[in-house]
């Protein structure tokens, strides 16, 4: 049964709030938007102003001039060289003539921000605190005179769970431009000179069949292409039968999230999407995005270029200074940065170049090279169908087909009709279907309708519901009550402050993703609320409360009640502090 009002979920009429109304808690922070029209009237009163403010406050596009969560003063912070003193005796004269941060450790503690709580998760698990005294729940492991104590029977135990960190030589040769690719730059040519010949000399005796054919005997020299290729015995295998596939998602798609994903069930995580440029001039920040915990037992790299060379390098460097089980190439991003510059879901017009792209990866890698594409560039021309044949040949071992087109981005329904007839054409290559999933009765339907699927992935409905996989492996609805949902929140933060530290700045940064996330989070309708469960991912609820107050504040899409949210388990926002979330889809 449908909803009466097209796009708009059905709540049970006792927790639907009137237009007019509001709710506002104890301190006067409102717990919902008040109504549309109110929204209006906010929108109508920036347009206003932006107006009077003149030109040069005109902000064109997503995203442009957003502001800085948080930034750090430098004067403020502790040199290195004291962070994680454990004694006088250790303490040395900073190297650095012009360090402009603070060399004592007694002067830092005096000027620090005070400690957000006494216990540190950090110490607590591992016996040492790697920020030391620019910890912000230093008080367990901080002595007076502003050294580290150390529980040396725990840090003995501990063992590092994250991998892929960039090792600090290769950041060097990456950056010096040192590192040697001559493999697949020799690689690259080959494959564009055979390709060529073969493009500008169709009919030429010169060029013998047997030497085109990859898979035949070859007469003549020894080429990097055949030295690199591996047969396929040597290549890892990886079984994608039935698997809940969780998607590689920018900026919300990070490592402690995937981590809450895992625990939840998820078979297989996907690391943001990474651009190759960024991986090449050797950025910390670009190689953050291929670190894995050690609870990913089934975990990818995507990467995103545009030309032949720069893919086949990564492959390589991927391949030589990381552990991955596989390496996605993008081909679906929507975004005018990358797809303006012929990447993401621009390669799909650029078949030359996609060709080189997957044939030099794949003969490098001794991992599966697979693909996530979209339906096409445009909504009313749907190419994935013409390209998967060809690129299931040049050497993909999964294709992902999101059921959308760039131009349509989130704002229609995912094709399952068209996902269908692209596994069909990429047979015998295993496709997984993505799009619109949010319950076990969308991804039913899902497999019904596309049957010839190996398996599907799940986005949004994973950030709106973390614990969709679970719901699908056991075939039920949950109704997860505030309390657990505000314990998934709690996790999230440790696994934050593992994983982007606990000092000051790792806090912030925390609290930002955190934010992010509960862009997604405010979107769940507990089932309890609803009239005709489940949920569909397209439908938008009316105002609402919930069952308590707790529930009605996770139910705001206000962006102060997520700030509120936050300073729940992060503590209080510092002084400066600015948020605005970076996904403002205007669809569901």
């Amino acid at each position: 049964m449908t909803s009466v009002n097209a796009g708009v979920c059905d709540i049970k009429k006792e927790y639907v709030l009137k237009k007019e109304e509001k709710i506002v808690s104890e301190d006067g922070v409102n717990k919902r938007k008040i109504s549309e029209n109110d929204e209006f009237e906010a929108k109508k009163t920036r347009t206003e102003n932006n107006k009077e403010e003149g030109s040069r406050c005109k902000r064109k596009g997503q995203n442009k001039a957003r502001p800085k969560t948080f930034q750090d003063d430098k004067q403020n912070k502790p040199c290195p060289s004291i962070v994680n003193l454990i004694s006088k005796d250790e303490l040395k004269p900073c190297q650095f003539n012009n360090c402009k941060y603070i060399h004592d450790p007694l002067d830092y503690i005096k000027s620090k921000l005070p400690d957000l709580e006494k216990d540190c998760h950090l110490y607590n698990t591992r016996g040492r605190c790697p920020r030391g005294i620019s910890c912000r729940f230093g008080s367990s492991h901080i002595t007076e005179e502003g050294f580290n104590i150390v529980d040396e029977e725990k840090a003995s135990k501990w063992k590092e769970d994250t991998k892929n960190t960039l090792q600090h030589s290769t950041q060097i040769l990456l950056q010096k431009r040192k590192y040697d690719f001559s493999l697949s730059e020799n690689l690259v040519k080959s494959l564009d000179i055979r390709k060529k010949k073969q493009i500008n000399n169709p009919s030429n005796d010169s060029i013998n069949s047997e030497e085109l054919n990859e898979d035949n005997h070859k007469i003549g020299p020894v080429l990097d292409e055949d030295i690199v290729k591996l047969l396929p015995r040597e290549r890892k295998k990886i079984d994608w039968t039935d698997k809940l596939y969780l998607s590689p998602l920018t900026t919300v798609g990070n490592l402690p999230f995937r981590r809450i994903c895992k625990e939840y069930g998820a078979d297989i995580t996907c690391g943001e999407m990474a651009l190759c440029e960024s991986l090449l001039k050797g950025m910390k920040q670009e190689w953050a995005l291929v670190k894995r915990h050690e609870s990913e037992d089934l975990f990818g790299a995507q990467i995103c270029g545009n030309n032949a060379y720069a893919i086949a390098k990564v492959s390589q460097l991927l391949k030589e200074n990381t552990e991955l089980d596989f390496i996605d190439l993008n081909l679906g991003c929507p975004i005018d940065l990358v797809y303006k510059k012929g990447g993401g879901s621009g390669m799909m017009h650029r078949i030359p170049a996609l060709e080189l792209s997957v044939k030099s990866a794949s003969q490098i890698l001794d991992i599966p090279f697979t693909i996530k594409m979209r339906t096409g560039v445009y909504q009313d021309k749907k190419i994935a169908h013409t390209i998967i044949p060809k690129v299931v040949d040049w050497g993909a071992s999964l294709i992902t087909l999101h059921g959308r087109s760039r131009e349509a981005r989130y704002t229609r329904l995912a094709d399952w009709e068209y996902i269908e007839t692209c596994a069909k054409a990429a047979s015998p290559c295993p496709v997984y279907g993505n799009g619109d999933i949010l319950s076990y009765e969308d991804y039913v339907n899902s497999r019904k309708t596309a049957p010839s699927i190996q398996g599907v992935m799940i986005g949004r409905g994973a950030l709106i519901k973390p614990w969709i996989f679970n719901e699908i492996k056991e075939q039920k609805l949950y109704d997860i009550s505030s309390h657990e949902r505000f314990e998934i929140i709690k996790k999230f933060t440790k696994f934050g402050l593992e994983h982007w530290g606990s000092d000051t700045q790792g806090v912030e940064n925390t609290r930002r993703f955190l934010l992010e996330w509960l862009s997604f989070l405010y979107r769940y309708i507990p089932v309890g609320l609803l009239e005709r469960p489940p949920q569909k991912i397209n439908e938008r609820p009316p105002l609402y409360f919930g069952r308590n107050d707790l529930e009605t504040l996770m139910a705001s899409g206000n962006c102060a009640d997520w700030v509120k949210i936050s300073e729940m388990v992060l503590g209080p926002v510092p002084d400066g502090f600015k948020f605005l979330p970076k996904h403002k889809a205007n669809s569901y």
